[in-house]
């Protein structure tokens, strides 16, 4: 049977067409800009915003006209939504699409400060900067342990229950032995365990592991108000009453202006989280251990061939990633709160997302949990200065950022190859 050469086949080339991702995200930027600019402008006042890089009105501070800096920033905004219309070099799209973002947020807070009631129109940059980083904290843990556990191939959805199951255990043992090192641990023990069982169901038994994810957050947040109702709810000296843990100052480098407070004047869980980022990144990329778990998540079975024990691997991981999240639920009731029922209240979720959105990496994780603090810090400063927008919708404003981050700015991203795919010796 004769055959027909293909060597000399031309193949059309696919074009991508104008309307790529970046023009699409120009166009809505350049609308935002313009928005911005007349809206924000016309709405803003003659006072001005001060930016004060303190804890108070007092001090150094960075003071611009509310109506000119509206106007100003907006064009900024502006003119990054045009050049990303007009196609600007792809090493260039984030660079630019940072500024136009910053620009768009920073004529709207030009707008709130200046219109604020006198003696409130001005934003203390070191509260803003800390309570960023507190926001973010059990969302910095909680997009670690969803980096642990899909850098090995098994989606963590249960994310929410970890961080719910060691806020309680923290504050229940915190509270029976008065210590805040056991409930430090009694918390990393109670995330671990909502990790076990995601790690039994999901690795031996092959369950759907999203499935499992939500009936696992389930499973805590019913267990947890069961046990608040019946012990914290009814005796709560003896039951819900946990140590604090206190603040450690860093002499020198807490005097740095806005960044010293803000970094260097913190509790155990601001260090730690940080610490652990960057031992996760540097084990992750730099190690024996960080190889094998990349090369289980993406391709288990020549893993598998080369010596790598692909289930047990998963298995501790699983369970590291329930003690990280863990510890990151203790960061409510170890260092701000009593435990309360769904004290959490969907922060799990967001931390999935930062996780997406950070590109499952431990620093782009951690970028992205401070972009999602940044928008909840937002909205209690701007509750605080009276604003005229409903309340409601400051209360929406993480969820809302973490919409548009993962609908719209995230754009096409690559999981693990093997990530939610059980795997089954041969």
């Amino acid at each position: 049977m004769s055959t027909m050469a293909v060597d000399d086949v031309a193949v059309a080339p696919v074009h991508e067409g104008f309307w790529t991702r970046n023009r699409k995200i120009g166009v809505v930027l350049l609308a935002l800009g313009l928005l911005a600019a007349i809206l924000f402008g016309a709405l803003a006042t003659d006072e001005q915003a001060r930016f004060t890089l303190s804890e108070d009105a007092e001090g150094a501070a960075l003071a611009v006209d509310g109506t000119i800096g509206a106007i100003v920033f907006g064009v900024l905004a502006v003119v990054a939504g045009a050049a990303l219309l007009a196609g600007v070099p792809k090493r260039w799209f984030t660079t630019v699409l940072a500024v136009g973002v910053v620009g768009f947020v920073a004529s709207f807070l030009c707008w709130q400060v200046s219109a604020a009631p006198a003696g409130q129109n001005f934003m203390p940059m070191v509260n803003i900067v800390r309570g960023t980083f507190i926001l973010a904290l059990p969302l910095i843990f909680g997009a670690l342990a969803g980096v642990l556990c899909e850098r090995s191939g098994v989606v963590n959805v249960a994310i929410e229950g970890q961080l719910l199951m060691g806020a309680f255990a923290g504050a229940l043992f915190g509270t029976m032995t008065g210590s805040v090192w056991v409930g430090l641990v009694a918390a990393a023990i109670g995330g671990a365990f909502i990790s076990l069982l995601l790690a039994v169901f999901a690795i031996r038994y092959l369950v759907d592991q999203v499935v499992i994810g939500i009936v696992l957050n389930l499973l805590a947040l019913g267990l947890t108000g069961f046990l608040y109702e019946r012990l914290m709810q009814t005796d709560t000296q003896s039951y819900n009453q946990p140590p604090r843990f206190g603040t450690w100052a860093i002499p020198v480098l807490e005097d740095i202006p806005v960044i010293g407070p803000a970094l260097f004047r913190g509790n155990i869980f601001l260090y730690l989280g940080l610490v652990l980022v960057l031992v996760i990144h540097v084990a992750l990329f730099r190690t024996r251990w960080g190889l094998r778990t990349r090369a289980v998540g993406e391709h288990p079975t020549a893993a598998d061939t080369l010596g790598v024990k692909v289930l047990a691997l998963r298995y501790r991981n699983v369970i590291l990633a329930g003690m990280v999240a863990g510890i990151g639920g203790a960061s409510y009731t170890l260092a701000l709160y009593t435990f309360t029922k769904n004290m959490i209240g969907g922060k799990g979720f967001i931390a999935l997302a930062a996780l997406i959105f950070g590109r499952w990496s431990p620093t782009g994780a951690l970028l992205a949990a401070l972009f999602f603090g940044f928008a909840d810090q937002l909205g209690t400063y701007l509750g605080a200065i009276n604003s005229i927008i409903p309340s409601q919708f400051l209360a929406m404003l993480p969820y809302l950022a973490t919409m548009l981050a993962v609908a719209g700015l995230v754009g096409k991203v690559r999981a693990p190859a093997a990530d939610g795919k059980p795997y089954i010796k041969g």
